[in-house]
């Protein structure tokens, strides 16, 4: 079987697999008890039949499989609908929080994945000694430590006694007042979209904002990339070609990154696919602590509000995310590593 069907194959298994997400999505949630309306009537005064007419008006009262066709239909058209909270297109308040889960997310990732690799080599380069032991030491306790604990307590020393940085948000509160938005250097229009480009001020203080927690996801994650690397390599490093690349007089470092960590990379690439494939999950957790506009966050006031519409959609374009991130990476097996045949 060559690359041509496998890829064929795999695409037809992901839109099964599309199906089965959407459908397990559905179902999950329909299966919770009580009723989402029951969460925006009054509790104080509540009026006869007022829960029934919420419901009506969502369309909450309609027999199972109508609802079910109709959501079917609107995800995979990519029309969310409407938050139940909000009252506001779901695809809208996504774009807005897209670009902060990015920011956030995608950060602290490609940080905390560079960062991770490149001391698990060294580590195995100085396997047995001190550099190797503090290294994992550290690792394991960054990597142990629960994010909210290590936020708090960013918060209060940098932020609290030390001032150098802002508690939380992505950019200051006043911002959002009407205008104080800081003017952007350049906006243009492109394929019937605008494109604006914000000043160096705009940038440097959302950096200035998003320290503390890609600081605090960053300390997190690489002490995962960290051991997972030091182990592969571990295998990799007392192989023949290494070895005999050694004999060879190939310097250590071509050794170490070409050699050994390319041929032991499989398992990072797998990982690194999941980890881009779960980015729009958000750091949930760490968004709360920060007061994070991001989609880890508006997850989080979802699941409180019971806004179905929302945790939903989320749900599904992290499924889907995964999925396509599981077919990248087996593709890219097979660029990494010739070995592999697809068949």
């Amino acid at each position: 079987m060559g690359l041509r069907t496998y890829i064929l194959r795999r695409i037809l298994y992901s839109v099964f697999l599309i199906f089965a997400v959407i459908t397990v999505n559905f179902i999950l949630f329909n299966m919770l008890p009580g009723s989402p309306a029951s969460v925006y009537v009054n509790p104080i005064r509540p009026q006869p039949g007022q829960t029934e007419i919420v419901e009506s008006i969502w369309g909450l009262s309609q027999p199972f499989h109508i609802r079910f066709a109709k959501y079917v239909i609107n995800l995979l058209t990519w029309n969310f609908g409407t938050s139940f909270a909000q009252q506001v297109p779901i695809a809208q308040t996504m774009a807005i929080r897209l670009s902060n889960t990015l920011v956030l997310m995608g950060g602290s990732t490609i940080l905390s994945l560079v960062i991770g690799i490149f001391l698990g080599v060294l580590t195995v380069h100085k396997r047995g000694g001190t550099f190797d032991t503090a290294a994992v030491t550290i690792s394991l306790i960054t990597y142990s430590l629960p994010t909210f604990w290590m936020g708090l307590l960013f918060r209060y020393v940098f932020a609290l006694n030390l001032n150098w940085f802002p508690l939380g948000h992505a950019y200051p509160p006043v911002w959002t007042r009407a205008g104080q938005w800081p003017a952007p250097t350049a906006t243009f229009n492109l394929l019937g979209t605008d494109i604006v480009i914000p000043s160096l001020y705009e940038l440097t203080t959302r950096m200035w904002h998003a320290f503390l927690p890609l600081l605090t996801l960053t300390l997190f994650q690489y002490g995962g990339w960290l051991l997972l690397t030091r182990a592969t390599m571990l295998e990799a490093i007392t192989e023949d070609y290494v070895v005999t690349a050694r004999a060879k007089g190939v310097p250590e470092r071509t050794v170490l990154f070409k050699h050994a960590l390319k041929n032991a990379s499989l398992p990072l690439i797998t990982n690194a696919a999941l980890s881009f494939g779960f980015i729009l999950t958000g750091a949930i957790i760490t968004e709360t602590v920060f007061q994070w506009p991001g989609l880890g966050l508006w997850i989080w006031q979802s699941i409180m509000m019971k806004d179905l519409p929302v945790i939903q959609a989320m749900f599904y374009i992290v499924g889907l995310c995964v999925i396509i991130a599981n077919f990248v990476a087996d593709i890219l097996y097979g660029i990494v590593d010739p070995r592999i045949k697809y068949g």
